[in-house]
């Protein structure tokens, strides 16, 4: 049976589809995964066919657009919606055209959540079943905050459950206009908000994302799966650079402060106030730049500059992991069994900082904007001592170590396509 899997975004997107196809091929599936150019030497790297994509979205962030929508943090969802429909208007139709042309042979599609209208309208085309994936929540539920919501504050489960329908139709009015012009050329009927949370609610879903982080919501319909999250298991055999090996072992074990692709317009500040704050908790550092890129004063010899090294590998080594809280990084920091400092920017990555903070792993998350080098060393300073935190945070890695989220997800797809 071949499959074409859609991902699209930051590398914290596109990797769980990465891994997710790389199990599907290892059970017999046949898997073309279909993302922006840039990924392509990812999916070569997994062994999986690849099909660009045009639009490259790191790019795109990486623009005078992108930047200011990191730095306002995405926090009005009405002015995310200018922000996306900016950035996204250059190239959604030709990616929506680039993954109608990945399922010219397809069997089936499997898509990002966010990007199910997309998803469905080429299912729709091409007469093939759609399974949704999601690294963080997006159905609406009475247990929690929708993730992007600016009050993530549990007031309640009517105020929980009417923030998940807003941001539905927030993520809705993104693309919006989009879509129903794609379905257009296509003689397909218009859909609308109401249409997206059906598709939500009617198809199955994979949520890559431990139960022991979030157990399954009694509201949600028996279609959503929470598998457990997606992690590749070859990084554990990844070999280090000479220097940074050495770096390991001088000394007792650093603390990790990366930001990705979040640094934003004004990249020293943030290298300034880490600086500052390693200094002030009396922690050695290492400092991962990310494609957004830190610029770095002075470093001392207790900090170390990494351009690259995969998370399941170095975050066991760590004493504590400080970044911007993308799922995909939050998830290797809780299986490591780290205490961690969520520093958000944008959209989901708050909920990911109160969720931590709620099971005990971690401090109380502290805003991008509101970050200074003081807030910052007592975090590390608390995350680095609390006999407590550290406890719960070790015992979530052990729990989360203990799952196989990959083969729970190929099992249930396996069951619904009949392969």
């Amino acid at each position: 049976m071949r499959i074409t899997l859609f991902g699209a975004g930051s590398q914290g997107d596109v990797q769980p589809c990465i891994r997710l196809g790389r199990g599907l091929q290892q059970t017999g599936f046949q898997v073309l995964l279909t993302a922006p150019q840039n990924f392509a030497g990812l999916a070569q790297g997994a062994g999986l066919a690849f099909h660009p994509l045009r639009g490259d979205v790191q790019q795109i962030m990486a623009g005078e657009t992108g930047q200011k929508y990191m730095e306002s943090g995405g926090g009005n969802p009405i002015q995310s919606i200018l922000a996306m429909r900016k950035m996204l208007g250059p190239i959604a139709l030709n990616m929506a055209e680039d993954v109608l042309e990945a399922c010219t042979q397809a069997d089936a599609l499997i898509t990002l959540a966010v990007f199910a209208p997309f998803g469905a309208t080429v299912a729709e085309i091409r007469g093939i079943p759609l399974i949704l994936v999601e690294p963080t929540p997006v159905l609406p539920t009475g247990d929690f905050p929708a993730p992007g919501w600016p009050i993530q504050m549990n007031l309640g489960r009517w105020h929980n459950r009417l923030s998940g329908f807003a941001m539905l139709e927030v993520i809705w009015q993104w693309y919006r206009p989009f879509v129903n012009e794609f379905r257009q050329r296509f003689g397909l009927r218009p859909v609308t908000s109401s249409d997206f949370h059906h598709l939500l609610t009617s198809v199955p879903l994979l949520g890559a994302y431990s139960p022991a982080v979030i157990p399954h919501p009694k509201d949600f319909p028996s279609s959503v799966h929470i598998t457990g999250y997606w992690f590749d298991e070859t990084q554990a055999s990844w070999q280090p650079p000479a220097d940074l090996q050495a770096f390991l072992e001088q000394g007792e074990p650093p603390v990790y402060v990366g930001f990705g692709s979040m640094a934003g317009r004004d990249p020293r500040r943030f290298a300034e106030i880490v600086l500052e704050a390693l200094a002030q908790s009396g922690q050695r550092g290492l400092l991962a730049t990310g494609w957004g890129g830190l610029g770095l004063p002075d470093v001392p010899k207790n900090v170390f500059v990494l351009q690259e090294a995969p998370h399941g590998w170095l975050f066991p080594r760590l004493n504590a992991v400080v970044h911007h809280g993308g799922a995909g990084t939050t998830s290797e920091g809780l299986r490591a069994g780290k205490p961690t400092v969520i520093v958000p920017f944008i959209v989901d990555q708050l909920f990911w900082g109160k969720r931590i903070q709620h099971l005990g792993a971690g401090p109380a998350p502290i805003g991008a904007k509101q970050l200074t080098s003081t807030h910052l060393a007592k975090a590390i300073h608390q995350s680095t001592n609390d006999p407590v935190m550290r406890g719960r945070a070790e015992a979530l890695g052990r729990a989360i170590r203990a799952e196989e989220g990959v083969n729970t997800a190929v099992d249930i797809i396996r069951q619904h396509l009949g392969g």
